[in-house]
């Protein structure tokens, strides 16, 4: 858009379909629609006109039909230089030369926004004819894309056995590791262990744990470049027996003499877990001291006494001071001494994350607290645990230890190492984790879930729960209009107000969330009892308990109440009693007292000048405070007789007689009581106002007294208006708090074992009559031993049924271990599912663990509600490749980035979508329920949808125009809204179901739009790429590039040739195949393109898909396509051969010619470097440590010509000779020369 360098002082945005100017007088942002050009403001009347800088852009938005989709995030686009895949055409506006795909006929130019259409037929006389070898190759085209997409790569885990020790027995229960991982191999180990022997005999731990021993001591006795102690890194997921391991190593560790340890972890229950892993170990004699009993005194005094031993203490404690100041952390560092060289185990240590925040949020005190701690023991032996910590590299901030960044790095600092990992996408993340087991620092093994089963269950909405679920979201959007009016009514406090919204939009998300919960009672409820009568028992996993408002409920209403509280219901009373906006309520003022400080206050005295021209100064008056007025008058007239004080009547302007001086004790003026009208004669004592003062006074407190009759009304109507809100709130039909529910609706606390944080509950009466509230402990269990008591009783059998939320069950076994009485199938239900499928996958972590009988069943259930189906799909998903998602590989299943909403697509998606809904650019997709056949239906639902974002608070600053537009909302959606994935999906939750499921369904369909298209131009990130061809053979010895010094571990350059082609004899078996399984469609066969390219047609196979109407593509140069291609398409672009002969030959010709040039012909720019379609290639891959060299290999692709070359590629090959397998970086062709220069200078080493 053309706009000035400066914005005018109007300050407008050009939008999509108009600008926003400020009004030249309320200062107000107003939307001017297209083509207009004078306008009056709505608020102010004041008719004006646009600046002449906006003149032109008005103008010319007014002309051209709606841009395509996605056209207005590309304004001012710098210039790209000539894309030779693409024709090159000159705007008719701007005269740019623009790059413009194949097959797109209509777009707007990015430079000027004028939109344009090409004229094929007239493109040819535009341009010279070219020399044909450079003619565009369609085919060519469509190959390159599918060779930059790669494979997705098929089984993602691979069963895992130490490579290199042999020490130990078998895990007891099978274990994976992600198949990229076990492409590496960890260094020879050379570190011996002292209680090799005790653990031989005792079999206490396994081969796997033993591994980890032996690698994280040897990984202990080096140094960083930094001088402190290098640390390591155990990435086990959860059950796989992360604690034996780390009891092993403070066994170890003690046997050479270092009798210290600290473990911190998240829950002081854990100390007991604590416990039994070292005396399962043998290590009987070390103790372990909860440091929350012990005092803030120095630890090995006399009275405390803790010499040696395990300090156990979670993470909040360690950033816990006591009142006179003293610190756990300076207490800690006092105990561990100087030189202190033993333990610090940092288990579970995803919860220091937070450590390198978000932008503009503070980096949380717990990351600072673990940071400071390990740069004031140098010298400590680190370990980290967490079993998603590699998942998310900006959570790797306080892992220091690793030495992955800082001195004798290729990255400054953590930042400069998150931003590559960033851009490299999550291969990326792949590859630190391997180099990171390359360097022996790192372990990572999942349990695998085989025998694990589930089913994602979908609870129906009951229409009972329908009716609430409506009337709710209703309510919602009218206490929002009325909060509105209420606010308007108060215009003095504006601060107050966006506290008042926060609160409201938080409110209003839990509880719709609770709602959600709530309406998955009833089947929970049913799966329970239906698993219980299989002779199973069960496991129901929440996140929120609704303690808050269980308590709030009691301290209102007594422990004995007629029924469960509902935890919605308390939430809106809760909110509207504390914040709902009411007028300052009227303070009557006290009598009499108040007229003479009215009148007081009401003086402004002129000095008078006296006839004898002196100037009479003003008397000094304090103001009276009360009970000091009598005396006061006998103050002030002594105060009155110093000299230079003189008195003048302000009647007769005279002096004599100032004795006889009247006061008014209103305005100060003095009279002599003869000059007034008419005369005073009595004595004058106390207070005595002169005439004009009564009466100002007395209408005064007429308008006061009627003021005050109206500010009394209004707050008696606002109160008014609250108390019927309130009633309202409680006649409204709500469900009761979940937790309660189930718990009741199983057999109340007797049957169902409750680990969760909560302190009490509520226990239906014996009678069945009423409940009462009641602690969760007995006498004789203490309210912390609580969860650890309910556990015991589940795991003996005494109980059938566990609910557990996150709070309460960090770290808690539950599976049907083969140690507890209690070996039933455990059926795991999961009542509400976190955001993030990491989360979810350490809730079933609670369930599927080591040494069980048997594995779990997991039933996640969900509603038909605000894209919870999709929800409980990412994670089925996630539990069906288990973990590989975690680690990066985004395998399992066809789009699962999709799921993850809050991506760089997701916040474009919802951008898209937002702009449709708001009318400044079209939908790309039509909306669902809608058909592209009837405009009006689409209007129909912007309409709705628009009006729904209002009644959420997305849309704001709403206005119902008039004149032509009457009776359509306008409003604006502020910029930080139109990116947040995450509110969008809370917000929607407040909607009735319909329109909810619709706006989601629109934003999910954008979204598959948007990740299709980056997928088609090649910039999807699809994490680890496979390379896939019929014959891959290693090219010579492999090159040996770089050497790390500390682990001996190497980068080295392997060389493959690949031969992807299919001969003539297996593409007819294919067909043959196909024909004779009676699956084959009539229009499977060999098709020739209709086009040709210097004076050759291309060949394909093509055969109807698995999805009807789509058809795999096999070429005989590059196999078979990953991409299926619709009838229509393969029509439009190639005819079926009827002779088989003529197809045979043209095959042939193919397959040969490929093995030696690519697509583009003999002329191609690139020469031999050019692989589009040649059956043999040579693919270069950068296999073993990649992070030192990073930089390097980073510099060299930034050089590359083609744009899908620039792009960091992590590929896995496979050798068909001798199943080899490789995972690196792969480096085209053309970069190989430039990579190998620059690396020279990283070292020169040469195999």
């Amino acid at each position: 858009m053309s706009q000035p360098s400066v914005p005018p002082p109007t300050q407008a945005v050009s939008g999509g379909g108009g600008v926003q100017v400020r009004c030249a007088g309320c200062k107000l942002i107003l939307t001017v629609a297209g083509g207009v050009t004078e306008f009056v403001c709505p608020t102010c009347q004041l008719p004006q006109m646009l600046p002449p800088e906006l003149m032109r852009v008005q103008l010319k938005v007014a002309t051209p039909p709606a841009p395509p989709p996605l056209a207005s995030s590309q304004q001012n686009v710098p210039a790209h230089g000539i894309d030779p895949t693409k024709i090159q055409v000159p705007c008719a506006h701007c005269k740019a030369i623009l790059n413009v795909p194949h097959g797109l006929a209509r777009f707007a130019c990015p430079q000027c926004g004028v939109d344009l259409a090409v004229d094929l037929s007239k493109l040819k006389q535009l341009f010279p004819p070219r020399p044909p070898p450079e003619e565009e190759n369609e085919v060519a085209i469509e190959v390159e894309r599918e060779e930059d997409e790669g494979g997705m790569v098929g089984e993602t885990f691979t069963d895992y056995r130490p490579p290199k020790l042999s020490i130990g027995p078998l895990h007891p229960d099978p274990i994976v590791e992600t198949s990229s991982l076990s492409a590496v191999q960890p260094p020879e180990p050379t570190y011996d262990l002292k209680i090799k022997d005790d653990l031989e005999s005792s079999n206490s731990l396994s081969c796997l744990q033993i591994e980890t021993l032996v690698y994280a001591c040897q990984r202990h006795l080096h140094h960083l470049p930094n001088g402190a102690r290098a640390g390591f890194f155990v990435g086990d997921g959860a059950g796989v027996g992360k604690g034996r391991t780390i009891a092993g190593l403070i066994w170890e560790n003690w046997h050479h003499g270092r009798r210290k340890a600290l473990w911190i972890s998240v829950g002081s229950d854990l100390k007991f877990d604590a416990r039994r892993d070292l005396d399962d170990v043998g290590a009987t004699c070390i103790e372990v001291h909860a440091l929350n009993k012990l005092p803030y005194s120095k630890l090995d005094s006399k009275s405390v006494g803790v010499r040696e031993g395990v300090v156990f203490l979670t993470y909040s404690s360690l950033i816990a001071s006591s009142e006179k100041g003293r610190s756990r952390l300076q207490q800690l560092v006092q105990w561990c001494g100087s030189g202190f060289d033993a333990l610090v185990i940092f288990d579970e240590c995803h919860k220091a994350k937070n450590l390198v925040p978000e932008a503009g949020s503070q980096p949380t005190r717990t990351g600072e607290a673990v940071l400071d701690i390990q740069a004031r023991l140098p010298e400590a032996r680190v370990v980290y645990c967490s079993a998603t910590g590699a998942s998310e590299p900006r959570n790797m901030g306080y892992m220091v230890r690793l030495g992955l960044w800082g001195a004798g790095t290729s990255f400054l600092d953590f930042r400069d190492f998150l931003g590559a990992l960033e851009k490299g996408g999550v291969g990326a993340l792949e590859l630190v984790a391997m180099d990171m087991k390359a360097r022996g620092m790192y372990v990572c093994r999942t349990l695998s879930y085989k025998g694990a089963e589930f089913e994602v269950v979908e609870a129906p909405l009951e229409a009972e729960m329908m009716e609430m679920y409506k009337k709710a979201a209703e309510f919602w959007a009218e206490l929002r209009v009325e909060l509105l009016s209420a606010s308007a009514f108060l215009s003095n406090d504006k601060p107050n107000s966006s506290q008042l919204w926060r609160l409201y939009w938080a409110s209003h998300q839990r509880f719709f969330r609770h709602m959600c919960m709530s309406a998955k009672v009833p089947a929970t409820v049913r799966l329970a009892k239906q698993a219980l009568m299989g002779d199973k028992c069960v496991v129901i996993g929440l996140q929120s308990t609704g303690e808050a408002r269980t308590e709030e409920a009691v301290t209102k209403y007594g422990i004995e109440l007629d029924d469960f509280i509902s935890g919605p219901r308390e939430l809106l009373l809760k909110f509207v009693e504390e914040n709902y906006p009411l007028p300052e309520k009227p303070e009557p003022l006290p009598g009499e007292e108040s007229v003479k400080e009215l009148q007081r206050k009401r003086h402004s005295a002129t000095p008078g000048v006296s006839l004898k021209g002196r100037v009479r100064k003003v008397a000094k008056w304090k103001p009276a405070s009360d009970g000091e007025s009598d005396e006061e008058s006998e103050t002030d007239s002594a105060h009155t007789e110093s000299d230079d004080e003189f008195q003048i009547c302000e009647i007769c302007n005279t002096e004599e007689e100032s004795k006889k001086l009247l006061r008014c004790s209103c305005c100060g003026q003095l009279f002599h009581p003869a000059c007034l009208v008419p005369p005073v004669i009595d004595l004058v004592t106390g207070d005595w106002s002169c005439h004009s003062c009564k009466e100002k006074t007395d209408e005064y407190l007429q308008a006061r007294d009627a003021y005050l009759a109206d500010l009394l009304k209004r707050y008696e109507a606002a109160l008014e208006r609250k108390t019927k809100i309130l009633e309202i709130i409680r006649s409204l039909d709500l469900p009761n708090n979940p937790l309660d529910d189930i718990i009741d609706q199983l057999g109340g606390p007797d049957k169902v074992a409750e680990i969760t944080g909560r302190r009490g509950m509520l226990v239906r009466a014996s009678s069945g009559k009423g409940v009462t509230y009641q602690a969760r402990n007995t006498k004789d269990v203490t309210m912390e031993m609580v969860n650890m008591h309910e556990k015991q009783l589940f795991m003996d059998g005494k109980k059938f049924v566990a609910i557990i939320s996150e709070a309460g069950s960090a770290g808690v076994s539950l599976q049907a271990d083969r140690r507890a009485a209690n070996q039933k199938r455990r059926v795991h239900l999961t009542l509400e599912l976190p955001w993030s499928a990491d989360r979810a996958i350490q809730q079933f972590g609670r369930t599927h663990r080591s040494n069980q009988a048997s594995a779990p069943e997991y039933r996640l259930l969900f509603t038909t509600l605000g894209g919870e189906r999709r929800f409980a799909s990412i994670v089925a998903k996630r539990l069906e490749s288990l973990g590989a998602l975690t680690q990066g590989d985004r395998r399992a299943g066809p789009t699962l980035s999709a799921y993850n909403y809050d991506s760089a697509y997701g916040k474009r998606a919802l951008m898209v979508m937002y702009k449709g809904i708001m009318e400044q650019d079209s939908l790309p997709v039509v909306p669902p329920g809608c058909s592209s056949e009837k405009p009006d239906t689409i209007q129909d639902f912007i309409v709705k949808a628009k009006a729904a974002l209002v009644s959420v608070g997305i849309v704001r600053d709403t206005v119902i125009a008039n004149g032509k537009d009457s009776g359509k909302l306008s409003g604006r959606i502020v910029d930080s809204d139109m990116h947040d994935v995450g509110r969008f999906l809370n917000r929607i939750l407040g909607l009735p179901p319909d329109i909810q499921n619709r706006l989601f369904e629109l934003f999910i369909s954008i979204l598959d739009l948007l990740i299709q298209n980056a997928r088609i131009e090649g910039n999807l990130d699809s994490g680890i790429v496979d390379m896939k061809a019929n014959v891959i053979e290693l090219q010579g010895t492999p090159k040996t590039v770089h050497m790390d010094q500390m682990s001996g571990a190497s980068t080295v350059l392997f060389t493959f040739t690949l031969d992807r082609g299919i001969t003539w004899e297996s593409a007819s078996t294919m067909l043959d195949e196909k024909r004779k399984d009676g699956l084959s469609s009539p229009h499977d066969g060999f098709y020739e393109s209709k086009r040709e390219w210097l004076g050759r047609r291309h060949f394909t196979l093509a055969f109807e898909s698995s999805a009807s109407g789509m058809f795999k593509i096999v070429r005989p140069a590059v196999g078979e396509s990953l991409r299926e291609m619709s009838l229509a398409e393969l029509k439009n672009k190639y005819r079926k051969i009827s002779s088989l002969e003529k197809a045979r030959s043209g095959w042939e010709d193919e397959y040969e010619v490929s093995s030696k040039q690519c697509m583009h012909g003999p002329n191609c720019k690139l020469g031999n470097f050019c692989t589009v379609g040649r059956r043999i290639q040579e693919v270069n891959v950068l296999g073993g440590l990649i992070l030192p060299v990073w930089g390097t290999i980073e510099k060299a692709l930034s050089k590359q010509a083609r744009h899908s070359h620039k792009r960091l590629r992590v590929v896995r090959i496979e050798t068909t000779t001798d199943n080899r397998r490789i995972v690196g970086l792969l480096v085209p062709n053309a970069a190989v020369e430039s990579v190998l220069q620059d690396l020279a200078w990283v070292q020169d080493i040469d195999d």
